[in-house]
């Protein structure tokens, strides 16, 4: 027996941490084949820690902990988000409400209302700059903390921020494997997000925070199974404060509801689980409203909403990066046309998510724990497929809902996203469509491969 056979896991592991450090203290985003060599190696060794068979669940975890703390001291490079993040707790630390004034606003005045206000400015970005926050009530909480822990060193907020965020990963772990032994599939299948690179250095690393809300979407959902509706709804809610994507998974619970009786007990006449299901899935959106209500209340004022929605319109109306089919209608667009028609299409997304999601709702069997969440994973997959703007770290959600599912293409879809970092390597910024066709060829044409063969199954069964 060889030495690379008796010593595979040590060097795997020894490789990984190399290449995350690499990673962490010495890529510039700019340096795309370089970050390509190294996101391609470490999925690599990913791939292969999760496949031995000789490396123990804690062991894993104690790997994955390892992983996240390489990048403890680094800054983020591959997303300037995180200056914004520390201006709005800095703000909120000054009694100012982050939601009703622009950074640029203070440094054309001259003013600095925060520490480090031109360091801040000057990180986040002159488009960041220009628009109001969009960042819900219980992210600003975590902005806080760090603000609290270090009001005058970005580096210190830094180190808060990521804790806060390896922390949340902790937690999905934990609610993610009982989910994992309720449902009785292996409880290794978690390490699919856990371990990935993708989630590393998307999140740890560049301090998106994906894993606060799914941590609070993740522990609802392992309450809803449960039959804790109530704390669910509050653990949802909290999850929608966090980031507002968990909106569109509402409509998904009507059939849970619909038929939570029909689990408990069949002795009771067919229509009254249905009326006492119903009953418990309007209370249930009653108090995700009522809490996310509760959670805005304190930057409430006149201008809040207005000037919330304005901000998060943009991401509809303004912004494209990495879409698929927006960019294939949009290139239709110019054709007959003769301009980019996003301000249109922009409007229509939401229209076409809406009704996707109502077809899924009453046309799709989403009875059980399984079937709820593979609708939750599809109804938001259609949403980023026709997106105007699919950040990677979007993919966050894809990949923790696909762990409790038979579809992988969103673990295929975190490998292939780096291809989307081509357009930083281009002065000024710039997208080479062929790499996007690329990602999504892969991505689509391994959706399509895991259909047909879920398709077989079901045939032959």
């Amino acid at each position: 027996m060889s030495f690379f056979t008796k010593n595979k896991d040590v060097l795997l592991i020894l490789i990984s941490a190399i290449l995350f450090f690499l990673f962490a203290y010495s890529i510039e985003r700019t340096a795309f084949y370089k970050l390509f060599f190294l996101w391609i190696s470490l999925f690599g060794c990913f791939y292969l820690l999760i496949k031995s068979n000789t490396i123990t669940f804690s062991n894993l975890i104690g790997i994955s902990i390892i992983f996240r703390l390489i990048f403890l001291f680094a800054t983020p490079n591959l997303s300037q988000d995180f200056y914004r993040f520390i201006w709005d707790g800095r703000m909120i630390l000054e009694g100012l409400n982050p939601y009703l004034s622009l950074p640029e606003s203070f440094i054309q005045q001259g003013a600095n209302p925060i520490a480090e206000t031109s360091v801040l400015y000057n990180g986040m970005g002159e488009m960041n700059g220009s628009h109001y926050t969009n960042y819900p009530p219980l992210n600003q909480l975590c902005f806080l903390i760090a603000a609290l822990v270090s009001s005058k060193s970005v580096f210190g907020s830094i180190i808060v921020l990521r804790l806060i965020i390896i922390l949340a990963d902790i937690g999905i772990l934990y609610f993610g494997k009982r989910i994992l032994e309720k449902l009785q599939l292996p409880v290794k299948n978690i390490f699919w997000y856990v371990l990935n690179p993708f989630i590393i250095i998307e999140m740890t690393g560049n301090l998106h925070f994906e894993p606060v809300m799914l941590l609070f979407l993740i522990w609802g959902l392992y309450k809803l199974f449960e039959q804790k509706w109530i704390l669910a709804a509050i653990l949802i809610a909290c999850s929608i404060s966090i980031k507002l994507i968990p909106l569109l998974f509402l409509p998904l619970f009507y059939q849970w509801f619909a038929t939570s009786n029909e689990r408990q007990s069949k002795k009771t006449l067919l229509w009254i689980p249905y009326f006492t299901g119903l009953t418990k899935l309007f209370a249930f959106y009653a108090v995700i409203i009522a809490t996310t209500i509760v959670l805005f209340l304190p930057f409430y004022s006149s201008e809040l909403i207005t000037k919330y929605i304005s901000s998060v319109g943009l991401w509809f109306g303004d912004f494209e990066f990495n879409a698929s089919f927006y960019y294939f209608f949009r290139e239709v667009g110019y054709l007959f046309r003769g301009w980019n028609e996003i301000a249109i299409i922009g409007k229509i997304t939401p229209f076409l998510t809406i009704i996707f999601l109502i077809i899924i709702t009453f046309f799709r069997k989403n009875k059980t724990e399984i079937q709820l969440i593979t609708a939750l994973l599809f109804g938001l997959c259609f949403y980023y497929f026709i997106a105007t703007t699919v950040h990677p770290w979007y993919l966050a959600t894809p990949i923790i809902l696909s762990v409790f599912t038979k579809y992988k293409f969103p673990i295929i879809w975190s490998l292939v996203v780096i291809l989307s970092y081509q357009a930083y390597s281009n002065s000024p910024w710039e997208e080479n469509l062929w790499f996007v066709f690329l990602e999504y060829l892969i991505v689509f044409s391994f959706l399509i491969y895991e259909i047909k063969k879920s398709s077989v199954k079901k045939l032959i069964i």
